[in-house]
């Protein structure tokens, strides 16, 4: 079957919804496209998509359903309509709604019980990236369906990783990997500010920002095989100078009003770890101290 000849629905036209279904309609698949509000497909519609006027219509106009909502509750809201569950049977969803691996394991479950194949996913890149080679789409459930599904799949653009049968799995490297962003993100916003109390415009600091983000790259690389062999040395820059590093950080954040409650947070973790006996170590150590025994 060629690509035109295949089929997909998009339930859900946020940004992110929109810019899916027009990556499906550019690579010429017959795309019907569904959300809940009123008056989000009229440019779709224009360039060939069908715009359903529910649910169900939606469903029953394809074998594929592609699902892009602001979360599980907004999805579950959706799909398990009586309807809209009857019309699934014997097609595949696949869910790339950010949500918890447990919800997505939770949302497989029900699928099963009404045997509605299912696919859970994350896109790790943001709206202008769809239909482009620097999207990124991950991918998690059973294997064979992935396999059928994934031409199809592969017209959104970029990269598609598959990641395992676990369907949990997607969103646990969605959410590992938002962790990295907004703790950084946050961590960046403090420092605008904290910049800003000292007479720094955040357009003179933004530069020397970019400088330490580029030396992160080799630093999570480090830390992922020191986190992976049990290693955690510290050479180059022990935790009890990082503690150091960071005191001085809430001493004048507080100083000049500006709250530092995650600085205090990751200040502590890192005492903790010198407290235990490990001042000698990596900052590493400190994903060795959060992990559950």
């Amino acid at each position: 079957m060629s690509y035109a000849e295949k089929s997909v629905t998009v339930l859900g036209l946020g940004p992110m919804g929109r810019a899916l279904a027009g990556a499906l309609v550019g690579a010429r698949l017959s795309t019907t496209v569904w959300n809940r509000t009123p008056g989000r497909a009229g440019d779709l519609a224009a360039r060939g998509a069908v715009a359903a006027v529910s649910a169900e219509e939606a469903v029953a106009g394809s074998d594929l359903i592609v699902v892009c909502v602001v979360d599980y509750a907004a999805a579950n809201s959706i799909l398990r309509r009586d309807a809209v569950t009857a019309a699934l049977r014997g097609r595949t969803v696949v869910n790339l709604t950010a949500d918890t691996p447990n919800r997505a394991r939770d949302a497989a479950a029900w699928a099963a019980r009404h045997g509605i194949g299912y696919l859970d996913g994350a896109i790790m890149t943001p709206v202008p990236t769809i239909g482009t080679p620097a999207a990124v789409f991950l991918h998690s459930g059973p294997e064979d369906l992935h396999r059928r599904h994934r031409p199809v799949l592969e017209r959104l653009g970029g990269t598609h990783t598959y990641l395992g049968a676990d369907i949990g799995r997607a969103a646990a490297y969605d959410l590992a990997l938002l962790d990295v962003f907004w703790t950084a993100m946050a961590g960046y916003t403090h420092a605008l500010a904290l910049a800003k109390a000292e007479g720094i415009t955040a357009r003179e600091l933004a530069p020397f920002a970019a400088g330490i983000g580029a030396i992160l790259p080799p630093l999570f690389e480090q830390a992922a095989r020191d986190i992976d062999s049990g290693s955690f040395s510290g050479a180059g820059n022990p935790i009890t100078s990082a503690a150091s590093s960071m005191a001085h950080i809430v001493e004048t954040s507080e100083a000049h009003g500006i709250d530092a409650g995650v600085m205090r947070a990751a200040e502590r973790l890192a005492r903790r770890v010198v407290e235990q006996g490990h001042g000698t170590d990596g900052f590493s150590r400190m994903a060795d101290l959060l992990t559950p025994r």
